[in-house]
């Protein structure tokens, strides 16, 4: 009990105020308005105004006929939609309701205004798709459709108009992060859809507050997910898409869009491998988020002018070129590149302090492609449900670091909790090395140095403890590699090979192998290319 109290301790002083009292807020309101027999009006009198928006990204295929799948898991209503399906989780129900699935290219405008109608029909009996995140994310889906189309229809608007006075009244402070960010990028779409200057006013206060503190100084965003820093670039994109191709409030927003978005832009292209797929630490998984590529197209459109940072292809550069780096500062990813390798190392902290949720304890973790190819890998993301399989994929022997005495170097918990930390207590770059010292077993009086050195032909790691204790160093390997391919790029025997289960996708796992090395003190690995 008492280790469960300071834990929850060490949680929740990392919060802000403003946290903490939307919460009190939030609860006592909720409260008070059940016992007023409180409810939102489902539809507001409205006035819309057609809108101009270039062509977006298109979304990947989540719904045909009345098959709908998301993360994996496909669902069949043979009669009517339910809205409020949770036989796979809170999350798969969320995506039915963010209606993504109306920006496939092939959902034409009767088959699209047939399910925005269900839903608007069933509104009075919906619970999650009600709640802000999800209308945030649904506002701006209509309305690019509702665009897209040219379609002009009362009872839609004065559903939305309604939907975007729930959101007005319930926006996200409690969390911050890109929940937040998401209610300010939809506002700005309320405000121009309905020219609206109150919803307006919210959505410049949020945007202009939380672009400066969630984009860093090196363009990452601070929650330090791959995943999530490519669906926070499309929205500031959809938004500077908005903004510049429409008059409203003198356009007073677009310098800033436009200056996050390349900065954005800049820090995706260098921290993606060369074929635009992404690093998968902390809370990132493939097939959810619009890839690189796309989101480099889609920029170079909107932006006119291509960011800076961006890759070439490893035939261009040739196989002798010596190591680069790219990408350092605030976000603590680093990016080495030769014609032969990639390897993208994170020597940050584990992300926001006051919005962790979507970190890993995998302070020192690394990723390593050999000629284009997949060798060393995160595990990976297959769910966000409470429970075992959520606790291994957060855990430090999930990831290619080093554990000590079965610990995690950040005391991650729940689904979405940290208590305490690992904090980097020392940083070196030089022209070939990347040396670094967390804390993360601080209360066992040791701490984890870590330098990697990189050549043409090898990567050498060496690991050190301040003073013994068991430790292990993980590898994990791609689906791929074999353990004769394992034998030839490893240099260290006697090595334990095992197997894991490698999640590249949500509900999708794979048998790979992974290396386990125990040792007390310093360890050296070589890595032979």
């Amino acid at each position: 009990m008492i280790n469960r109290f300071i834990r929850l301790l060490n949680t929740v002083k990392y919060l802000k105020p403003i946290q903490v009292y939307s919460r009190l807020y939030y609860f006592a309101r909720r409260r008070w308005r059940k016992l007023k027999g409180f409810h939102y009006p489902l539809a507001m009198p409205s006035r819309s105004v057609p809108l101009t928006l270039k062509p977006s990204i298109t979304s990947c295929i989540s719904h045909s006929a009345k098959t709908f799948s998301f993360l994996n898991l496909p669902h069949t209503f043979e009669k009517a939609i339910d809205w409020n399906f949770s036989s796979y989780g809170r999350l798969w129900t969320y995506n039915l309701t963010y209606f993504d699935y109306l920006q496939q290219e092939k959902v034409s405008k009767a088959e699209g205004m047939a399910l925005v109608y269900d839903f608007i029909e069933q509104a009075g009996q919906i619970k999650e798709g009600l709640e802000p995140f999800a209308i945030s994310l649904r506002g701006i889906n209509w309305v690019k459709f509702l665009t897209r189309h040219g379609i002009k229809e009362q009872t839609i608007d004065d559903s939305l108009y309604a939907q975007y006075h729930i959101l007005s009244d319930n926006l996200e402070y409690h969390l911050l992060g890109n929940h937040l960010l998401e209610n300010g990028f939809s506002l700005l779409f309320g405000a121009y859809y309905f020219q609206d200057e109150r919803l307006y006013a919210q959505a410049k206060a949020i945007l202009t507050a939380e672009l400066d503190e969630q984009v860093l100084g090196d363009g990452a965003h601070f929650e330090l997910s791959p995943m999530y820093h490519q669906i926070m670039l499309h929205r500031v994109l959809d938004c500077v898409n908005l903004v510049q191709n429409n008059d409203f409030m003198g356009q007073e927003l677009l310098p800033l869009l436009r200056e996050k978005a390349e900065a954005m832009l800049g820090w995706l292209v260098a921290i993606s491998y060369e074929d635009g797929t992404i690093p998968l630490f902390n809370d990132s998984a493939n097939g959810i988020a619009p890839t690189t590529r796309q989101l480099e197209m889609y920029g170079r459109a909107l932006l006119a002018r291509h960011p800076e940072g961006g890759s070439e292809s490893a035939n261009e550069k040739g196989f002798d070129r010596a190591p680069a780096m790219t990408v350092s500062g605030a976000s603590g990813y680093l990016k080495v590149k030769t014609g032969r390798y990639e390897c993208v190392v994170d020597v940050g902290k584990i992300g926001s302090d006051y919005i962790p949720g979507h970190a890993h304890a995998d302070t020192f973790n690394f990723e390593l492609r050999i000629e284009g190819q997949p060798f060393i890998v995160d595990t990976g993301l297959s769910s966000y449900e409470s429970g075992a399989r959520r606790e291994l994929e957060r855990g430090t022997a999930a990831h290619n670091t080093v554990e000590v005495a079965g610990k995690n170097s950040s005391e991650v918990w729940d689904s979405f909790r940290v208590a305490d930390r690992a904090k980097i207590v020392a940083f070196n770059v030089t022209d070939n090395a990347i040396t670094a010292t967390h804390d993360g077993y601080r209360k066992m009086g040791i701490y984890h140095t870590r330098q990697w050195t990189f050549e043409n032909s090898k990567i050498v790691i060496i690991d050190r403890l301040n003073k013994e204790a068991n430790a292990v160093a993980r590898v994990h390997f791609h689906p791929d590699v074999t353990e004769e391919m394992i034998n030839k790029h490893i240099n260290i025997r006697p090595l334990s090979i095992t197997e894991y289960q490698y999640a590249p996708e949500f509900n999708y796992r794979l048998t790979a192998k992974m290396a386990e090395i125990p040792f007390e003190k310093a360890l050296i690995v070589e890595i032979r290319l």
